[in-house]
């Protein structure tokens, strides 16, 4: 009795320490927030300048203007894939406007700085809270720190009332801001379920997708995002870390992969079926359930599929059926599979395609509809 205890008490122990250890490394490989502070340029100082020549020891003002600071832009990439840049990197200050000189010279613009982030990623104002723009396609770009203008060189300030200004505009300061960057990943499906319940497996054989594969626990660390494709028809798959008990409150990966699940429009929840055991099954179910519910009581309401895999380490196809037929007797669309030998892996696709099809339908309907009611808005202004 008092070995079983201690046996147990060694298990939980394990348990915490592989916990801890998974969410900690995933902190370090996947950093899916940043903050960083940005900083335009500065604009260059206005020159003083009288002009001097051998015949013309008293010319005019000849001080040009100083250069525009360089300004700071964002700019999202399909080629990006996490804010990993940003873990060390936290500082961007784009190059300061040239000061003006004399021959009517202006100072050279400041460089402009680009800084390339993944799609999906979100911006804020740390110290607002403010979402100043989210990047949801590639190649968009937000304009987040405006450069300082150049000041004007005493040339600009001469008059017939003032023929020899001797003073110039400074430059105008390039704008500042603390930013924090949140990435959402852009899915239109996302795999999720308990550890090890071949999510892994299933993306690696309807996608490009090359993620690690091994049978334990927490094996995927880092979402992974694949390309399926089924009659034509194409669509976004990302393979979620396996959740446990308590995610939602931040327990082992927890919240940092349950956001990304936000953007998606199907759910497929895989259940390993592999021990055939009802109880352990509608346990795993209720755990994710549950915690997709307490993060956000929008996510239940996304489309979902119920995926049991790992049958073909089974054979009793009798006992499979009625554990589908518990699944179906609650309204909850249901489907078996084995990702190892490609079984019912078509229908899936095909299923989940229709899924993605519809849903995307019903969001462009809610669009258009939005944009209707903007314009009749305005038109009774």
């Amino acid at each position: 009795m008092q070995a079983d205890i201690i046996s147990g008490n060694v298990k939980k122990t394990a348990i915490f320490f592989l916990e801890s250890a998974v969410t900690e490394y995933t902190h370090q490989m996947f950093i899916d927030e940043a903050t960083i502070d940005i900083k335009a340029g500065d604009g260059g100082a206005g020159a003083v300048s009288f002009r001097r020549e051998k015949y013309m020891p008293l010319g005019g003002p000849d001080g040009g203007d100083g250069g525009y600071g360089g300004k700071v832009t964002f700019v999202s990439k399909y080629s990006e894939s996490t804010l990993n840049t940003f873990r060390y990197n936290k500082k961007f200050h784009a190059e300061n406007g040239k000061s003006g000189s004399g021959n009517s010279r202006h100072g050279r613009n400041g460089e402009d700085i680009e800084i390339p982030v993944p799609c999906g990623t979100q911006i804020y104002n740390l110290e607002t809270g403010e979402l100043l723009r989210d990047l949801v396609k590639d190649g968009q770009e937000f304009l987040a720190a405006k450069g300082g203008m150049g000041g004007k060189g005493n040339e600009f300030f001469k008059s017939s009332t003032q023929q020899s200004p001797k003073f110039a505009q400074p430059g105008i300061p390039g704008e500042a801001l603390k930013l924090k960057l949140v990435l959402k990943l852009l899915a239109d499906v996302a795999l999720i379920g308990m550890p090890n319940a071949g999510k892994s497996t299933l993306i690696s054989r309807i996608t490009s997708a090359k993620p690690e594969i091994a049978d334990y626990p927490f094996t995927t660390l880092n979402p992974k995002i694949g390309v399926a494709e089924v009659d034509g028809d194409s669509f976004v798959v990302a393979d979620m870390p396996g959740l446990i008990e308590g995610a939602s409150t931040g327990k082992g990966l927890g919240t940092r992969f349950l956001k990304h699940i936000e953007r998606s429009a199907v759910l497929c929840h895989l259940i390993d079926v592999s021990d055939l055991n009802p109880e352990r099954i509608q346990h795993d179910f209720e755990v994710i359930e549950n915690e997709l519910l307490r993060y956000s009581e929008e996510l239940p309401q996304k489309r979902e599929l119920v995926v049991l895999t790992k049958i073909d380490t089974i054979s009793d196809k009798e006992l499979l059926g009625k554990i589908e037929k518990e699944f179906s007797d609650n309204d909850i669309e249901v489907m078996s599979i084995s990702a190892v030998t490609g079984e019912n892996l078509d229908p899936l696709l095909r299923r989940i395609a229709r899924s993605v099809k519809e849903t995307r339908e019903a969001r462009q309907a809610e669009d258009m509809e939005r944009e209707r009611e903007l314009l009749e808005r305005d038109d009774d202004y």
